[in-house]
């Protein structure tokens, strides 16, 4: 069985990180490794959460995998809060370079970077995209990791090329810039193959309404579908479509909670999905 291992947090309450990553890879017929960064009481999202930071742990866990011989098929990374965890994701990517290597360089979006987060440790998260294979960037990720001004809604297609060439002047093979719209009522995701000078753009409905998590979703349900067998055009499809399911499913649901969407209703989707 193939297997994939993602880096983040996990918080016991909130559907983002750990906590969607690990049934969303695991329903998609790939064991899930996890190597937790962080373990909180809540996502962000809540007032008065706990946090317990488990970076100390992280280099123990690593070595007793090296250790035991133990391989992934993709290395994939979530949130990631410091410095020393970036660097700890840099010595696994160098360590494992079997398999992919996918960041999603979760820190910021909507023109603003996350609390605690600054313009050095952007810089950083780019040095660390270099060394990856996929990125998988939010418009306003990639514009503070290049240095540029983030555009709002005002960009064209070509402004959003010129954007994946120089996400992939960092060093990745294939740059990926999610949230992109470039017709009303649309939102999607473009990709830049870098060896194959090849662009790829996919779109959906833009769903009328923004939950927490729905990034982690889609990088979960990408990483699956890569190594799974599909092309990054196909997995990129399938992130998109089973985003939109889970948010239509949610919205559709007046009962619904605020923190997250219901992507656990969605999952027979995927799994239907994954195998056309």
């Amino acid at each position: 069985m193939k297997r994939i291992l993602t880096v983040q947090d996990i918080s016991c309450i909130g559907k983002c990180s750990l906590t969607v990553a690990l049934p969303i890879v695991s329903a998609m017929g790939i064991e899930c490794a996890i190597l937790p960064t962080a373990v909180l009481s809540t996502h962000t999202m809540f007032r008065g959460y706990t946090f317990r930071d488990l970076t100390d742990d992280l280099d123990g866990i690593i070595d007793h995998w090296v250790a035991e011989g133990l391989d992934f098929s993709a290395v994939y990374t979530g949130y990631l809060g410091s410095q020393r965890q970036l660097d700890i994701v840099s010595r696994l990517f160098d360590l494992y370079r079997g398999g992919y290597r996918v960041v999603d360089p979760v820190m910021a979006d909507n023109g603003k970077l996350y609390p605690g987060f600054t313009e050095a440790f952007a810089r950083e998260m780019a040095k660390l995209c270099g060394k990856a294979d996929i990125i998988l960037p939010n418009m306003t990720e990639a514009a503070f990791m290049l240095g540029v001004p983030y555009p709002g809604e005002n960009y064209d297609e070509a402004y959003v090329r010129d954007m994946l060439k120089k996400l992939a002047a960092l060093g990745p093979r294939i740059a990926i810039l999610t949230g992109v719209s470039l017709e009303a009522g649309k939102l999607g995701a473009m990709a830049y193959d870098s060896e194959k000078d090849e662009y790829f753009y996919y779109c959906r409905e833009h769903l009328p309404a923004a939950f927490h998590g729905t990034g982690d979703i889609f990088a979960s349900a990408f990483t699956g579908a890569l190594v799974r067998g599909g092309d990054y055009q196909e997995a990129l499809r399938v992130a998109a479509d089973y985003t939109v399911e889970c948010i239509a499913l949610t919205l559709g649901n007046p009962d619904h909670v605020n923190y997250g969407v219901e992507f656990e209703r969605a999952i027979p989707y995927l799994c239907e999905r994954i195998q056309k």
